[in-house]
């Protein structure tokens, strides 16, 4: 069954196959926001004298069934039929005879399936939200529990300076602050309502917009019905972009990770049951967790780049090209989720090494505490490094080990309050309370 399909026209199976590729198994996640879309339009079709009030109960009440269906496990796309909208339309009109057949009426495909995509994203993009709160409360939890444990800082992969484990737990929770803003965007964008543009152009029905965008608990609408369209590709790069952020962030900690694990650096260990072994060295602990989730991640910052290439060079309207954007942002979703999971897992289980910096062959990260010694003595700062330089080249350097560092963000006054009050405004900011109220209210 095709929407479009006309009396006594058929197309070739092996393009049929072609054109509809992966989209019957990527459409199974846009179900139930199918059925959210249907509601709200059955709702204002009502509301302009296309549908009676006694055809949407029956609407309202057949499709509630069907998403219940759907959360259950029990709704599939039949064989034969291409895509969801035609699936649920299919479901409906079986019931309902010529009632189902009224809900396309004022609608296009196109805009049928904005509508879903952005219902899925905001859901997606919250999901990622909220795992990113439980990633970023680990971190701060972590940061104050160690932040008195030193650690090497390291710049070009010298030691540098002294640094903590408070700071290394702590800068990692305020980048995760930073790609909530990122988040954010993403989901302000997909907070925005296409129903009622149809296939780009509108339509002569009087359709009431602001009604859909109430029902649906938008944040507004995509106000030009071109530009509606046109949101189809922005939407899925903006969203991958922010996804992109939180893997850039994920990547570099399990890059730290994997190094402080090795004997090399020997600051971090792994419990037993966080690594795997070797066929033939009995005495390996290999980080494979952490490794899997640098490849991941990795690999998620390259998804803005392929919808770039996949949108490249469209002139405004709707194209089939579009339809590949679904392979592409639906599974990115699953996994950065899967890698959030496993990274609070870690993290939580993660063994930090005590009274590192006693080593001697970390003398030299108090070098600059030892030239800030003489500056406060009254020697001006080049003198003091050039006789810091010289009592290191001599051998009579003896490093200054208690630290006097006050000032925001630093070892001794880490901040973290005012991380986590940024990480709260950001998450209020996203006025996710008024979607759930909405969606609520449209399946009570």
């Amino acid at each position: 069954m095709k929407l479009w399909q006309k009396e006594g026209v058929t197309t070739a199976d092996k393009i049929d196959r072609f054109t509809v590729g992966r989209d019957r198994e990527m459409d199974l996640y846009l179900a139930p926001f199918d059925v959210l879309g249907n509601l709200a339009h059955a709702q204002m079709l009502e509301t302009i004298g296309l549908i009676s009030s006694d055809e949407l109960g029956m609407m309202t009440d057949e499709l509630k069934a069907i998403y219940q269906k759907i959360h259950q496990g029990q709704f599939e796309i039949e064989e034969g039929v291409e895509d969801v909208h035609s699936q649920v339309e299919l479901m409906l009109t079986r019931v309902l005879g010529d009632v189902g057949k009224k809900i396309h009426s004022g609608r296009s495909r196109n805009d049928q399936v904005l509508v879903d995509l952005k219902l899925f994203t905001r859901d997606r993009i919250w999901r990622v939200a909220e795992a990113v709160q439980r990633v970023f409360y680990r971190l701060i939890g972590r940061s104050e529990q160690h932040r008195d444990d030193l650690l090497p800082g390291y710049t070009h992969l010298q030691i540098a300076m002294p640094s903590s484990f408070g700071l290394w737990f702590g800068a990692y929770a305020e980048a995760l602050a930073d790609d909530m803003l990122t988040l954010q965007t993403a989901y302000r964008l997909a907070n925005r309502n296409p129903l009622g543009s149809g296939a780009g152009y509108g339509s002569s029905f009087p359709l009431n917009r602001t009604l859909t965008t109430e029902l649906l608990g938008f944040e507004g609408m995509h106000v030009n019905v071109v530009y509606a369209q046109m949101s189809r590709g922005k939407t899925e790069q903006t969203a991958l972009t922010a996804l992109a952020a939180v893997a850039a962030t994920i990547s570099r900690m399990a890059m730290d990770i994997c190094l402080y694990n090795s004997q090399n650096f020997g600051f971090l260990i792994l419990p037993d049951a966080l690594t795997t072994g070797s066929s033939i060295m009995p005495h390996k602990k290999n980080p494979d967790v952490a490794e899997l989730l640098r490849a991941k991640t990795n690999r998620l910052k390259a998804l803005p780049m392929e919808v770039t290439l996949v949108m490249s060079n469209l002139p405004s309207g709707y194209h089939r090209d579009m339809q590949l954007l679904k392979e592409i942002l639906m599974p990115a979703f699953d996994e950065i989720l899967d890698c959030l999971d496993i990274t609070d897992f870690m993290l939580e289980h993660l063994q930090v090494k005590p009274n590192l910096l006693d080593d001697a062959k970390y003398d030299l990260l108090f070098s600059v505490e030892r030239v800030n010694e003489l500056v406060l003595q009254g020697v001006p700062f080049r003198e003091a490094y050039r006789t810091v330089g010289k009592e290191i080249a001599e051998h009579t350097y003896v490093p200054p080990r208690e630290l006097h560092h006050t000032h925001e963000g630093s070892i001794g006054n880490l901040g973290n309050d005012l991380i986590v009050k940024s990480m709260d405004q950001t998450v209020k900011g996203f006025g996710h309370e008024k979607a759930q109220s909405a969606i609520s209210h449209l399946l009570s």
